[in-house]
This record gives C-alpha cells, sequence and structure tokens, in this order.
C-alpha cells in the first residue's frame, strides 16, 4: 500500500470515528431534550402565568431550544460529549452534573416565567428520568464505541530514567491505549527510526509516545514521524510550555514568535480583579450559614481554634497568612516540619475529613481574595519552605509566580491533588501563558464539578514528605535542566 493511499485511510478512519462519537453523544443529548420537551409540554407550560402560556409551536421550539443550547454548551464544557476519551464512570458523572446544573438554570428561568417557585416534583421527575437515561445509555454507548475502535497500539521511545510511572498511567486506560513495545532512546537513531517506520507499515503499532528523550534527539523523531504522518504523543518540557501561549508575529516575511515580559494586560487585570471582588463578596454572603455551622463543630470538637493561618507565597514570591478551616489536631505539626496531607492521614480530624471532602475548609480564603492577597483563580499557593524543596531541583518553579495566587487553578482542575510538581508547573505555566477572562470563567464553572469528584482530592502516598518522591525529584532536576544543555545541538538540527 502506497503512502499516499495509507495517509487517505487513517484519515477517513479517524473521520469515522469522529462522526461516530458525534453520532452516539448527539442521541444521548437529544433524549435527554426530548425528556425535557415531554415535560415541557405536558406539564411545565400549564404552570406559568396565563399571557406567557399562549406559545403555540413557535413558542415551544423557542423553549425547548433554550433548554438544547444550555444542556449542549455545559455537556460540551464538562466533558460529557468526551465518548472513547474520558473513563464510562467519568463520562456519567460528566454529563449527569451538566444535566443537573442545566436543569436548575431553567427551573430559574421557568420561575421567572410563573412569578413564583415552580412546582420541584415534576423537575426532579425529570431528572430522575435524564438521570436513568445517561446511566444506561452512555455505558451502552462506550462499550459499542470501544468495539468498533480498540485500544491504539503504542511504541514507547523514552530516554535513560525508568518508565514505570508513565505505562502505569496508560495503563488506566486499556480502552483506549495499548503500549505494545519499549526502546531506549540511544545514539543509534538511524535504527530507530527504520525499526519504527517498519513497526508502522506492518501495522504492529499505529502511534508513538515519546517520553522524557533529550530535545535533540527528540526533535529529530518528532520530524521524522511528523513527516510519515506517524501519530505521537509528546511529553512537552517546560519551554514547549512557554511556547504554546507565544504571540505570533511578522517581521517582513519572517514569523516570529514573541512572548512578553508582563503575562496580564492592565485591562485584563482590572477586570480580574473585579470578578474577584464581586464574585468574593457574594459567595462569603451565601456561604456565611455553613460557615458558621463549621466554625461552632471545629469549637466543640477539640476546643482548639477554629481557622488556621499559614504562611504562603502569592505573585512576585510575597508572603502572605492563608485562612482555613482547621481540618486537623492541633498539634499536626508539633516537629516544625512541613508535610502535606497523606492518604488516611490520621492528623485529620472527623469533622476535618469531612470539609476537607466538601472544600468547606477552604471557604474563608474568600477574605483572602477579598483583600487581594489571592484571586479566584490562579496557581495554588505553596509554602515558602516547601518552594525552596523545589526550587533545589526545579529552578523554573518560581514561574508561577508571574501572576497572583488563586483559590482554584488550571492544575486543580485538570491534575489531582498528588499531581507531581514538575507536571503541575506545566499545568499552572499553561494558564499563564494561555490567560484569558473567558479561561478564568471556564475554569470557575469546571471548579464546580472537581468539588464532588473524587480524584481531585486524593492524597500523596504515605513515604512523600512534600509531591515529590525521590525519583520526581531526580526527573525533574534531569527534566528543568536539560533544555539549556542541548539548545545549540537543536540550533544545529
Amino acid at each position: 500500500m502506497s503512502k499516499i493511499s495509507s495517509d487517505r485511510k487513517l484519515r477517513r478512519m479517524e473521520s469515522l470515528k469522529r462522526l461516530i462519537n458525534l453520532g452516539l453523544t448527539a442521541t444521548c443529548i437529544g433524549l435527554e431534550i426530548g425528556i425535557f420537551a415531554y415535560n415541557w409540554i405536558f406539564h411545565f407550560q400549564y404552570s406559568v402565568v396565563e399571557p406567557l402560556r399562549n406559545f403555540y409551536w413557535n413558542g415551544h421550539i423557542l423553549e425547548i431550544s433554550i433548554y438544547g443550547v444550555i444542556l449542549l454548551f455545559l455537556s460540551n464544557m464538562y466533558g460529557g460529549m468526551r465518548l472513547g476519551y474520558l473513563k464510562n464512570l467519568e463520562i456519567i458523572f460528566s454529563q449527569v452534573f451538566a444535566t443537573l446544573i442545566a436543569d436548575i438554570i431553567i427551573y430559574a428561568e421557568l420561575s421567572v416565567m410563573a412569578f413564583q417557585l415552580f412546582v420541584p416534583k415534576v423537575f426532579v421527575m425529570m431528572f430522575m428520568e435524564q438521570l436513568v437515561v445517561v446511566i444506561v445509555y452512555t455505558s451502552i454507548a462506550n462499550k459499542v464505541y470501544q468495539s468498533i475502535f480498540p485500544p491504539r497500539k503504542l511504541l514507547l521511545l523514552h530516554g535513560d530514567r525508568p518508565t514505570e510511572e508513565i505505562c502505569s498511567k496508560f495503563a488506566t486506560r486499556k480502552d483506549k491505549y495499548k503500549i505494545v513495545k519499549s526502546v531506549p532512546v540511544s545514539k543509534d537513531l538511524d535504527g530507530i527510526c527504520e525499526s519504527l517506520l517498519k513497526d508502522y507499515e506492518d501495522g504492529s503499532i499505529n502511534a508513538v509516545i515519546i517520553w522524557d528523550v533529550d530535545t535533540y534527539e527528540r526533535n529529530i523523531l518528532l520530524k521524522y514521524c511528523y513527516a510519515r504522518s506517524i501519530r505521537v504523543y509528546l511529553m512537552p518540557k517546560i519551554t514547549d510550555v512557554i511556547l504554546m501561549g507565544a504571540e505570533e508575529l511578522r517581521v517582513f516575511d519572517s514569523p516570529i514568535l514573541l512572548t512578553r515580559e508582563y503575562k496580564l494586560t492592565m485591562e485584563q487585570r482590572v477586570i480580574k480583579r473585579t470578578i474577584d471582588l464581586v464574585c468574593a463578596g457574594v459567595l462569603l454572603l451565601l456561604a456565611s450559614p455553613i460557615m458558621l455551622l463549621t466554625a461552632i463543630a471545629i469549637k466543640l470538637y477539640d476546643g482548639g481554634p477554629v481557622l488556621y493561618k499559614q504562611t504562603r507565597c502569592t505573585i512576585y514570591e510575597r508572603k502572605f497568612s492563608i485562612l482555613k478551616f482547621r481540618s486537623m489536631r492541633t498539634d499536626a505539626e508539633k516537629d516544625g516540619v512541613a508535610r502535606l496531607a497523606q492518604k488516611n492521614d490520621d492528623r485529620i480530624t472527623p469533622i476535618g475529613k469531612f470539609i476537607r471532602k466538601c472544600r468547606i475548609d477552604e471557604l474563608p480564603q474568600l477574605i483572602n481574595i477579598l483583600k487581594g492577597d489571592m484571586s479566584f483563580i490562579g496557581p495554588r499557593p505553596e509554602r515558602p519552605e516547601i518552594i525552596e524543596q523545589y526550587v533545589e531541583v526545579m529552578p523554573e518553579f518560581v514561574y508561577r509566580m508571574k501572576v497572583k495566587a488563586g483559590l482554584a487553578g488550571y492544575a486543580q482542575v485538570y491534575g489531582k491533588y498528588n499531581t507531581s510538581p514538575y507536571d503541575k508547573l506545566k499545568l499552572d505555566l499553561t494558564y499563564i501563558e494561555h490567560y484569558s477572562v473567558w479561561l478564568d470563567i471556564k475554569l470557575m464553572l469546571l471548579t464546580l464539578k472537581i468539588l464532588f469528584w473524587p480524584d481531585s482530592t486524593e492524597g500523596v502516598e504515605s513515604e512523600q514528605v512534600t509531591a515529590f518522591r525521590a525519583e520526581h525529584m531526580r526527573n525533574a532536576h534531569t527534566n528543568a535542566g536539560e533544555d539549556a544543555e542541548t539548545e545549540e545541538k537543536c540550533d544545529k538540527e
């Protein structure tokens, strides 16, 4: 088979995969909209006031369309439409969460139209019907998708460091990926490329992972795969993440990438601060009853202080006192050593476990936002002593303090509590380099989802004092330093 015909076949397969994905997802959303349409026509419309009841068919179509647009937007944002990409349980959770938010919004709209709170009973029944549809249909659709499209057979090209961690990550998605071969990258790049192409052409592999490979060798391998239309999964380095957010310029006929010294413009800073003040003020008012009950519960449990103050660092490494509801014993760090919460940490009180699970312990940080120490969205603030540990092996860790620290951030939405600092740094830099007001709003909405998703609160392993294991420290140090060492070789390449 010629290279051109092979490329066409791959493109058709990818187009077919996308088409089936959209078709299966659209069917699920269509069924949910159908349930709303039935309830609207036979129940909801009769509860609105008389002048608004005479919708006729144009009005019915408009109201159903409004609901459909809201549900489609939320499903896309929360990941309910990512059939074949996310795990089945996460797709179901994302779609159910999107449906719940859409139902709440439409409930508020119909309550305004009825000039009174809408009767919730029918809405609850509608949501339960949609819940059953999402769980049953998504489980079946995911099975169908997986039977049509088996997992990709991957070739792992790696450096000298152990590959157990990356292999275990890919192993969590056996329905999507299968590492069939692992090859250490040596100086014999010609031999590796030749063997890679042979495996690709005979169908032994259909994609390549380039992981922890020196920049010089990585560039050669990437160009080789790109020239032959071979799919590549690449671990980005910090310089790659910085360049992702660079502005494209043209000086006469030469393309140039510009990275700015100030990441947020004056207008962006004003808008961001305004959003912080308004949202923090409203949430503080709404959450005050919960905060009062939490304070009473903590005080009654052991008589200790309600709030926990801790020194953290924000923009430009400025120190401030972060506020949290105390979730640990009063002697949790009596030895003076700073350490992150671990899995099944016995220092956490019973009340602390609950408020940490529900993220109630973070609510006092709304005061930090009003004071200007923090923003709603930004890299999570770290303790100075932990920052020092990170910087010893990863000097680039200070880059995340180019913006104000946040209550939630990119790394919290797309990572987990125990995500390694090197990966968290790259996630935070992605946020910094792609900042926009819409991105802040999107991350705020996505934060609602992770409040209820258990993976995001998972603690670090018991042997970890910080989010680094010993091997992570060595790997981060090597990763962070190698770009400068290979720059000259890359220029020649």
